[in-house]
């Protein structure tokens, strides 16, 4: 029996939550530190499995198959395509950053305030919230997936609530509130979409008598299982629906800036870079390869939902006030993008999406954590409160900009490649709604520039004039996703490498393939 190594990568972290709730209450520095090291272990599976991962091998690889609930047919199944190979890489690289990011942010307040969980439960939570999207990653069982898919919300539920931002404009007693209201709202969204997915799981069941992915999708493709249309399309759009919650997608976004903005820095990363991915994940593994047609039907309508975001999102976030909200509005576009390059049923849109969510997890990571950095010196969100920063911590600037400049997608920064497969892949199917989602590139650009020019430039305001650059620790965090910006800007191929073959597999199975162009290539 082979090493059960998805296993092990998904229960890592989850022994490490353990651990590190456990450790004594006055051993708080312990508990980041063993925190820390569970992370990186888990990073080492993850390159493990990236190693180990064939491109151009079998569909679904590293698989692990023993029975959970033999009386409903529910198994214990995992394996990786080349998408969730990427995805889990992406999830085990920014933990320990998250982590080291957020080193202060579950420390007492030096009032003596009690409102503060203990330290090790902060850590903890991200730890369980890691390995539950690992093994949503790894899942080739729905019943299994919608488990973890619904269980990590807990977790997210006291990270949002309970370990919020400390910078509020009102005051402690309204931050409280205001966390409150934002960890309710996160957490009544996703469970409603969750009790419609429940539905749509069952009613997988009772059409296909089991609920393997693989062999559904088998069943599917050679005949054998028979699903009426309007079944389908009912089942389609209560995975759907989950999944849009989840990702987020217009107009089931609302609770994502409150989630961003009351948050910590670290846990808004931990957020938009690698929960929400789970959404569109799961859009390409579970309704484009269990629905297909339905996939086909719902197409029109769901890319004028994702033009909707990718305009609407940008459009709001010029008009913010606060950082993080900016940075929250701005993923709502970013997030538009992605499923627009998945339903535009393209080689080059979905292997663009796929990039996409890798890039824009490490771009957000880049750019929010150094606005915490920023935030947690100055004690504000708002933008008015700054001014001259470059002038008295240029590094901090620096490293800000580059955050920035890679969410407009600038060429030679990593979104730029996604962007651009994914505006060229549906151009090639739907011109029209390529053009108009190219707007959202030049709001980006708005956005992006006029946020650094009103905390970065001008006067040096009074409140920053004595405010300290990158610390060590906070240049461990945000160099190496700076070059890695660079780096995937520049030298894209590995990743494409991994994830085209997967992307080629899914087009597969709905039946599309790429159009002929209207010209053909010189010989």
């Amino acid at each position: 029996m082979s090493f059960p190594l998805l296993t092990a990568t998904a229960a890592l972290p989850a022994v490490g939550a353990v651990a590190t709730a456990a450790v004594p209450a006055a051993k708080r520095g312990a508990a980041k530190w063993l925190a820390l090291l569970f992370a990186l272990a888990t990073l080492a599976l993850a390159i493990v499995v990236l190693v180990r991962f064939d491109p151009d091998g079998a569909r679904y690889q590293l698989t692990e198959s023993h029975w959970w609930i033999k009386d409903f047919g529910v198994r214990y199944e995992l394996g990786v395509d080349g998408i969730a190979v990427a995805l889990v890489a992406l999830t085990a690289l920014l933990i320990p950053f998250i982590v080291l990011a957020g080193w202060h942010d579950a420390d007492p307040l030096e009032t003596g305030s009690r409102r503060w969980r203990p330290t090790q439960g902060f850590f903890a939570l991200i730890l369980a919230v890691e390995a539950m999207v690992i093994i949503s990653f790894e899942s080739t069982d729905v019943f299994v997936f919608y488990v973890f898919f619904e269980a990590m919300l807990i977790p997210m539920y006291f990270l949002i609530g309970g370990f919020g931002d400390r910078a509020h404009e009102h005051g402690e007693e309204a931050a409280s509130t205001q966390r409150s209201y934002a960890a309710v709202k996160f957490l009544l969204y996703n469970l409603v979409g969750g009790l419609i997915m429940l539905a749509a799981v069952i009613g997988l069941y009772v059409v296909a008598g089991n609920f393997s992915l693989t062999e559904i999708a088998q069943a599917r493709a050679d005949g054998s299982l028979h699903m009426a249309t309007s079944t389908e399309r009912w089942l389609f759009l209560g995975f759907f629906f989950a999944f849009a919650v989840k990702a987020p997608l217009w107009p089931l976004h609302t609770w994502l800036p409150n989630a961003m903005g009351e948050a910590t820095a670290p846990v808004a990363v931990l957020i938009t870079a690698v929960v929400d991915k789970v959404g569109t994940f799961a859009m390409l593994r579970f309704c484009l390869q269990l629905f297909p047609e339905a996939s086909k039907w719902a197409t029109p309508v769901i890319l004028v939902l994702a033009l909707i975001s990718i305009v609407y999102g940008a459009l709001l976030a010029v008009g913010q006030r606060d950082i993080k909200r900016l940075v929250a509005y701005a993923s709502i576009s970013h997030f538009g993008f992605i499923v627009l390059g998945i339903f535009a049923m393209t080689s080059q849109g979905q292997s663009g999406a796929t990039l996409y969510m890798v890039n824009h997890g490490i771009s957000t990571a880049a750019l929010m954590l150094v606005a915490g950095f920023l935030i947690s010196r100055r004690g504000s969100r708002l933008i008015a409160d700054y001014g001259g920063v470059q002038k008295v911590a240029p590094v901090l600037a620096g490293t800000f900009l580059i955050g920035g400049l890679a969410t407009l997608s600038l060429p030679g920064l990593a979104p730029f490649v996604s962007e651009f497969l994914v505006l060229v892949g549906t151009f090639t199917r739907y011109p029209v709604i390529g053009i108009i989602a190219t707007f959202g590139i030049v709001l980006a650009a708005l956005y992006t520039l006029v946020l650094y020019q009103r905390t970065m430039t001008g006067p040096v305001k009074p409140e920053v004039s004595t405010m300290p650059d990158l610390r060590a620790r906070e240049l461990v965090v945000v160099a190496p996703l700076v070059a890695l910006l660079i780096l995937l800007g520049v030298f894209p191929k590995p990743l494409t490498d991994i994830v085209n073959p997967a992307v080629n597999q899914t087009l597969s199975d709905v039946h599309k393939t790429d159009p002929k162009p209207e010209v053909e290539a010189a010989r």
